[in-house]
């Protein structure tokens, strides 16, 4: 038996059903659907998704069988409506539409009012008594046929209809008579003979095969391949193709078309909502040619319509279960569905829509966390310009440059190009945005001072869109049109041919949700959930969109089995991090904690000392700072583990490299400037990624590691017997070779007893290390021996996994995304079949040395939903991210448990 790959539905009866969106597309399940559930869907076919495959797999060719196929649909619709395909007295008229099983809205083409021709419009004047109509139809299946079928760009078009309706006198095209628009048709028609070389076709048999060819083709076109990319929808899938009869809102006062949803789309209530157009088709309502009218008008021109929609409206919601997006069209008064997909919606309209849906007994819990996508929660969360603002800038043609949105937010300030200057400027109340080429540890007081950050370099994960992110700070980076000039303080944003030139002190905004940067100072408002969450100015109980928030999370918190911590350095971040669920830190990055005046030269008396009794001298002297951090991190975390990564960079990080500051730190320590320079000149490295860091420093310089113990532990000592509890973790970095922990372990312990001792009293506490280098995941059955918990550092054993830097690999990644070489970048979802698999490595080896191994991940995956699901199949404890991204995991989490 041949293989079917023709679905027809229409009089009540439908080869196919809601379940089969993989087979038949979404726009085509559903309208087999609604016809099975006697909705008025005017008869048609699907060709199904299969027919696409083939069509990609076999140079663009179809099946044998599938030219019958589609004959027998056409001769099914004729049946159905008494009506013939290109006939003189009855003619049947068809659309051709795209419709993947994952909805794609606008992304592919739709050809209308097909099979018309010099012969057929004629029937179909004779056939509705309406010239007018007839010759509207006909000239909008040119153009748009043209345009999809023949590449004919769209405006040509459009100028000839904009001359003629300014020869008649005309503002609208409803203006235009019956022979103002039959002028159209030959003009369309020597449009088409110039731009494409062709007569246009009058078989409505040829012009059907062709526009089905354009629509399968549309699957590749530019912007359904950038939707699937932004949107992780596989290509593969492929269209279906929908062959529908055509029902005509373009009839006169008594026609009409338009879009409705269920409820709002942007703020979710439970409202009817939508535009119409009467005497329309539905491209006029989605391009804007005329003005559209709202829904609640529809119930004064055309009641019975009104009615009957919203009936269908409700129950198709209540059949689906979900917010839907409605097509309709009315024909000389009789209502039509073209279409019912789930609606697309913001983050705040999916939060109301699942909290009240559950509350209505529609959905389960289960399906609300299922509704609303972790991606979108920081959009709840970040500030956001004042929109009118905003467009205001926009309009004036202020937009001087894109970079990658890489920090969520919006952001006003003066430029500042150093750490410095940023924390200067931000004391004198002045917002700042920090721009440099790419930033560094060096710069974080800048950055923690800074509303936003700009670079000209770097991708999604350099330091700057990591540290950003786990901060909160709108960042765009990689800002190509951006070049900084340090020396003369002044930043040339090219655009084409002109530069813009602003100087230090200038003030600019940046759009850390669209990558835009704009020479304007727009006003911004923090989001409704910071108001309650972080700022107290407003009450839970004031805010419907904070309390629809607290449940949808509080569920996920029951669901999840992963634990979700943050990655903190502050007391603000841990603090943040509670606020939003966490239940405790994953990682702590001690580096942070040494770039203010007081410590930094402590810091650089530490690395450039002569002596290990100097070194000693300058750590004695952090030793209260880092003290008081870890009482500080402590205390906000109320108990919940506190994962404290002891030093991880390379000591140059530290040190100054331009003459004035070298000079003034000898001048500072009592040193020849000489000495001091060539001290720093030793400590730079070729490659320090992979030199001189993590446990290294530890195992050179065992001073290091023994004061950082002692302050963790000093610190856990005093809050226990305050009465505080504390639950300390330490993890040494960069571990390769058990040895190295089997080094660090005991200067980590020895350091313990004498704090106990000195203290008399003892605190629990755990030691681990960070899994980043791929010997460690291999050799992680040595190392489990001295550990208590594992934490996979994912951005490290990824670079090193894959051999590619992460602050470099920007310029190529994308493109081996397209090759479909990496499936994502894989620095932001994880790569789960070879980085995965050193981390299922090293897991199935330390459990098997150690079964009680405590297991994480504190990478930047630790905040990406895929990334999550992978760490809840392999059995991982907590998942660990930025603060402002507890959130989003928290509820990935949950999905990932749900299934």
């Amino acid at each position: 038996m041949a293989e079917k790959y023709v679905y027809y539905f229409g009089s009540g009866r439908a080869d196919g059903n809601a379940s089969q969106k993989q087979l038949l597309g979404g726009k085509g399940a559903n309208l087999a659907e609604m016809t099975s559930l006697g909705i008025p869907v005017p008869p048609g076919f699907t060709i199904s998704t299969e027919v696409c495959t083939h069509y990609y797999d076999n140079d663009k060719t179809y099946p044998s069988n599938l030219k019958a196929q589609i004959k027998a649909g056409i001769e099914k619709i004729e049946s159905s409506l008494q009506k013939k395909f290109g006939d003189l007295k009855t003619p049947l008229l068809v659309s051709v539409r795209s419709g993947a099983a994952v909805s794609m809205p606008g992304m592919m083409d739709t050809v209308l009012n097909l099979g018309l021709n010099e012969d057929s419009v004629k029937g179909l004047i004779e056939l509705t008594q309406n010239e007018r109509f007839a010759y509207d139809s006909y000239r909008r299946f040119i153009q748009m046929f043209g345009n999809v079928v023949l590449c004919i760009d769209h405006h040509h078009f459009e100028n000839i209809l904009e001359s003629l309706k300014k020869e008649k006198g005309a503002e609208f095209d409803t203006d235009l008579c019956a022979e103002d628009l039959k002028e159209l048709i030959p003009k369309y028609k020597t449009a088409v003979k110039h731009k494409s070389g062709l007569d246009f076709p009058e078989s409505p048999e040829e012009q059907l095969d062709r526009a089905i060819d354009a629509v399968f083709a549309s699957w590749n076109n530019s912007r359904a391949i950038t939707y699937r990319k932004l949107n992780s929808i596989p290509d593969g899938i492929g269209t279906a193709v929908n062959v529908q009869s055509m029902v005509y809102g373009n009839m006169g006062e008594t026609s009409g078309t338009g879009v409705a949803f269920t409820r709002n789309p942007s703020n979710g209530e439970k409202k009817f909502f939508g535009e119409f157009l009467m005497n329309a088709q539905g491209e006029d309502v989605v391009a804007g040619i005329r003005t559209p009218l709202s829904i609640e008008r529809l119930a004064d021109i055309m009641p019975n319509a009104h009615k009957e929609l919203l009936e269908i409206s409700e129950r198709l919601e209540k059949h689906y279960t979900d917010m839907q997006d409605l097509e309709f069209t009315i024909e000389n008064g009789e209502l039509f569905l073209l279409q019912t997909r789930n609606a697309k919606r913001t983050a705040f309209a999916a939060i109301r829509t699942a909290v009240e849906m559950v509350e209505e007994g529609l959905i389960t819990k289960e399906t609300a966390l299922k509704r609303v996508d972790p991606h979108t929660l920081p959009s709840l969360l970040a500030k956001i310009f004042d929109q009118g603002e905003k467009n205001k800038a926009i309009d004036e043609g202020q937009v001087l440059a894109r970079g990658l949105a890489a920090g969520p937010g919006a952001a006003s300030g003066v430029i500042s190009f150093s750490a410095e200057k940023t924390v200067e400027v931000s004391k004198s109340g002045k917002n700042t945005i920090l721009v440099r080429v790419e930033t560094s540890p060096e710069d974080i007081a800048g950055m923690h001072s800074s509303e936003g950050i700009l670079t000209a370099c770097g991708g999604m994960t350099s330091h700057a869109a990591v540290v950003a992110r786990g901060m909160n700070r709108p960042c765009i980076v990689g800002c190509g049109d951006l070049e900084i000039d340090y020396a003369k303080k002044t930043a040339y944003f090219k655009n084409g041919d002109n530069t813009v030139e602003l100087k230090e002190g200038d003030y600019i905004s940046i759009d850390g949700f669209t990558g835009e940067v704009i020479n304007a100072n727009i006003k911004t408002i923090p989001s409704e959930i910071e108001q309650v969450y972080l700022e107290g100015s407003l009450k839970l109980e004031e805010s419907t969109l904070a309390q629809q928030y607290q449940k949808i999370m509080s569920w996920a918190s029951e669901y999840s089995k992963l634990k979700v911590r943050a990655n903190a350095d502050t007391a603000v971040d841990a603090r943040t991090a509670v606020k939003y669920g966490a239940t405790g830190i994953g990682l702590c990055r001690t580096e942070h904690m040494f770039f203010d005046d007081e410590r930094i030269l402590e810091m650089r008396k530490m690395i450039v000392a002569s002596s290990t009794e100097k070194r000693e001298g300058a750590l004695a002297n952090l030793l209260p700072f880092q003290r008081n951090d870890f009482k500080e991190l402590f205390t906000e975390m109320q108990g919940f583990a506190v994962t404290i990564r002891l030093l991880d960079p390379p000591l140059h990080e530290f040190l100054p490299h331009d003459n004035e500051a070298i000079t003034e730190l000898a001048k500072e320590l009592g040193e020849d400037v000489k000495a001091v320079t060539k001290v720093i000149e030793e400590q730079k490295e070729f490659n320090p990624m992979l030199g001189h860091r993590g446990c290294r420093l530890g195992v050179s310089y065992p001073e290091i590691t023994a004061m950082q113990t002692r302050a963790i532990l000093e610190a856990a000592c005093e809050l226990k017997r305050e009465g505080i509890e504390v639950s300390p973790e330490i993890m040494v970095p960069l571990v390769g070779h058990y040895k190295e922990l089997e080094n660090q372990s005991n200067v980590i312990r020895e350091t313990a007893a004498k704090v106990f001792e000195e203290k008399d009293v003892e605190v629990d506490f755990l030691l681990g290390t960070m899994i980043e280098v791929p010997r460690a995941a291999v050799t992680a059955d040595e190392i489990a021996e001295y550990a208590d918990f594992f934490s996979f550092g994912t951005n490290d054993l990824t670079q090193m996994g894959a051999g590619f830097s992460r602050d470099d690999a920007h310029s190529f990644l994308p493109h081996y995304v397209d090759l479909k070489i990496y499936g994502h970048n894989p620095f932001q979802v994880l790569d789960t079949k070879g980085v995965g698999r050193l981390i299922k490595t090293a897991i199935e080896l330390g459990k098997g040395q150690k079964n009680s191994l405590k297991l994480g991940v504190c990478g930047e995956h630790g905040g990406d939903p895929e990334s999550i699901a992978f760490c809840n199949k392999i059995g991982l404890d907590y998942v660990s991210c930025s603060p402002y991204r507890v959130p989003i995991a928290i509820l990935a989490a949950a999905q990932a448990a749900i299934g």
